[in-house]
């Protein structure tokens, strides 16, 4: 007798999450995800029961890892604005080119639309506004919100980027947030 393949749900969320990002969240079925990891499609309906919560426990996995990255790269980034750009550049690198950006701003609607997943994106940009405001905690009478107002430069570059990609994402990004560095400590001499 043959035993049914078994896998742990982190390698096939880990599936789920590669063909998302591939192609988008419509291109998660049971059947794709099926071929991709090589268990059948009645198991994966047996773990995840539906399809939209096949998709929000992919994309809690994709969060647990954005939260990994983030707090690993807080921890060693030198704790002053250049350690902050270092930081946000670092968490850029993911984003790739223009196709998979695209298809980023579709999971990001999928974030939006469901409360667990917004709650997550919330909870996150708590703690990237917070690791953001630690670099500049030397640096005299920067505002109190340093940390959210470089995050919220950080997106804008990353969807500014995304109309013009004329040169890879991470100089683009790196140059911006140096500007925003530069223009914010101008006017605290």
């Amino acid at each position: 007798m043959t035993r049914p393949k078994t896998q742990p749900d982190e390698q096939v969320l880990e599936a789920a999450y590669r063909l998302i990002h591939a192609d988008g969240p419509e291109a998660l079925t049971f059947e794709r995800l099926a071929r991709a990891c090589g268990l059948s499609g009645a198991t994966l309906v047996q773990r995840f029961k539906s399809k939209a919560q096949l998709k929000q426990r992919t994309l809690l996995y994709a969060w647990d890892g954005l939260d990994r990255k983030t707090e690993e790269l807080a921890g060693s980034a030198p704790k002053t604005p250049a350690g902050a750009i270092q930081l946000l550049v670092a968490l850029s690198e993911d984003y790739g080119d223009i196709e998979s950006c695209a298809e980023g701003l579709l999971v990001l609607r999928e974030d939006l639309r469901d409360p667990v997943l917004r709650a997550r994106g919330a909870a996150w940009k708590a703690v990237l506004s917070k690791a953001l405001a630690g670099c500049f905690a030397d640096v005299p009478d920067m505002p109190g919100d340093i940390g959210l107002l470089m995050a919220s430069h950080w997106q804008g570059s990353l969807l500014w980027w995304s109309f013009d990609p004329d040169r890879e994402l991470t100089a683009y990004v790196e140059h911006s947030l140096k500007r925003f560095v530069a223009a914010i400590s101008a006017r605290n001499p």
